[in-house]
């Protein structure tokens, strides 16, 4: 089987996150800036065997587009027309920073530690994955 690879993707930096081989366990990778999600996924891709991408769904409360939905789109297409037979996937990604931002302060993380937003952007990632995975049993 291969891996799931999910993003949180954001204007400065972007969290992304991986499921182990067998699709059981999703797991946060470093996260990126996004000047730099493209050569990181072109590296990611060459090493590892992805089936899927799932990037995350950025919507109102009302179900409309957020405005980070249109940078998104641009990225998609590059990132399409650079591997077209890649599955992309979208999932809802509604209160993923601020689930991650309480994990981390139910789980005891320091104050210096909720407040790194890369640290936040990959837990968003996790939880943005699994909620793929929750949803779609391979």
């Amino acid at each position: 089987m291969s891996r799931l690879l999910a993003l949180d993707y954001g204007k400065v930096r972007t969290g992304v996150a991986a499921t182990d081989e067998g699709r059981i366990i999703a797991s946060g990778l470093p996260t990126v800036a996004t000047s730099e999600l493209l050569d990181f996924l072109d590296s990611y891709l060459a090493e590892e065997k992805v089936g899927a991408l799932v990037v995350g769904l950025p919507v109102q409360m009302d179900g409309s587009p957020s405005e980070s939905e249109g940078d998104i789109q641009q990225f998609l297409r590059k990132f399409v027309q650079k591997y077209p037979e890649m599955p992309v996937h979208r999932q809802d990604e509604r209160f993923t920073s601020k689930m991650a931002a309480q994990s981390l302060r139910l789980g005891g993380a320091s104050k210096k530690k909720r407040h790194n937003k890369g640290l936040v952007d990959e837990i968003s990632a996790v939880l943005i994955l699994q909620a793929f995975m929750d949803k779609n049993p391979f």
